[in-house]
């Protein structure tokens, strides 16, 4: 059996559980109380859940902005409460004008790129300490402040008359939900999300995940590309290696000057900070960067703290 201590597993969640029942599951499979996700989905929605877990839960919010890929259906028609199939029509049904491909490269382009979109009255979005859908459950108006993404790419065809195939990949923070809707009203037919499944988060990808069932019933038989251990975790920004001279002083606060490095380190951006070995040991932020004689300076954010060596 793998050595569940210190890294990210990767699950593909199956329809109706959330994704806390999902991570409630791994702590019972694996016997660690210290497990975290990357993004939630939706009861309805299927597809890849990142699992923080034992000293790899501190790099939770560090991996929350890795783009994620999306595939689904956008139910034309037809446009509800909550965006997809679990809440109440807006209004009768509404004829579905012709899905040729002029229309649908307008919305590929449209919906492409930098976009303001509004989160669905029914989200976990919070608003002074309250879950949205805790006011629209309670008949409380819903103030819906647009957010700004992005779509880098956006795939659409349609499966029938009435059905808009997608895949989207698109910034953290994106509600696949909103774009379904929002879609259909740029149709003027109204829409809604019939189907989501996730199927990438930033270099993972669902084919290796393990199941939701075998997680909780047959933890022995995880396979091995479902786990990433700390060594070969990537984070969704520039890294650097330190000597053990400069590691000793990162890990008890000190920033720490590295020379001869690699790539663009804008000052106050983030790096993730390994040792000579390739563990991940901490992250650090950018005090000063000199392109020409490549040598940065980093200050300690977070240090993961003693890891034990496989």
């Amino acid at each position: 059996m793998i050595p569940f201590r210190h890294g990210f597993l990767l699950v593909d969640k199956p329809a109706g559980p959330t994704s806390h029942d999902v991570v409630q599951a791994a702590r019972r499979a694996l016997h660690e109380r210290r497990i975290g996700h990357t993004g939630t989905l939706d009861p309805a929605a299927t597809g890849l859940l990142l699992l923080c877990i034992g000293k790899a839960t501190r790099l939770q919010s560090f991996m929350l902005t890795w783009e994620k890929t999306y595939e689904g259906e956008i139910a034309l028609g037809l446009a509800t409460t909550t965006y997809d199939t679990e809440g109440e029509p807006l209004g009768p049904p509404r004829p579905v004008p012709s899905l040729d491909e002029v229309r649908r490269l307008e919305l590929v382009t449209r919906f492409s790129g930098t976009i303001e979109q509004h989160p669905p009255p029914y989200s976990a979005k919070k608003l002074a300490g309250r879950k949205l859908y805790e006011l629209a459950r309670a008949g409380e108006q819903v103030p819906l402040e647009p957010k700004t993404v992005t779509v880098h790419e956006l795939r659409l065809e349609p499966s029938t008359p009435e059905r808009l195939r997608f895949s989207v990949t698109c910034s953290s923070g994106t509600y696949v939900r909103s774009l379904a809707h929002d879609i259909g009203e740029r149709l003027g037919c109204g829409g809604h999300l019939a189907t989501l499944r996730r199927v990438r988060i930033g270099p993972w990808l669902v084919a290796d995940a393990v199941g939701g069932e075998a997680l909780a019933n047959r933890p022995d038989e995880i396979p091995a590309a479902a786990w990433v251990s700390l060594r070969d975790a990537r984070l969704p920004f520039a890294e650097v290696v330190l000597n053990p001279t400069a590691l000793s002083h990162f890990t008890h606060g000190q920033e720490v000057v590295v020379r001869e490095v690699e790539g663009s380190f804008p000052v106050g951006g983030q790096v993730a900070v390994r040792d000579r070995s390739g563990e991940l040991v901490g992250i650090g932020v950018t005090a000063a960067f000199l392109p020409r004689a490549r040598t940065l300076t980093v200050m300690p954010r977070m240090v993961l703290g003693e890891v034990e060596r496989r």
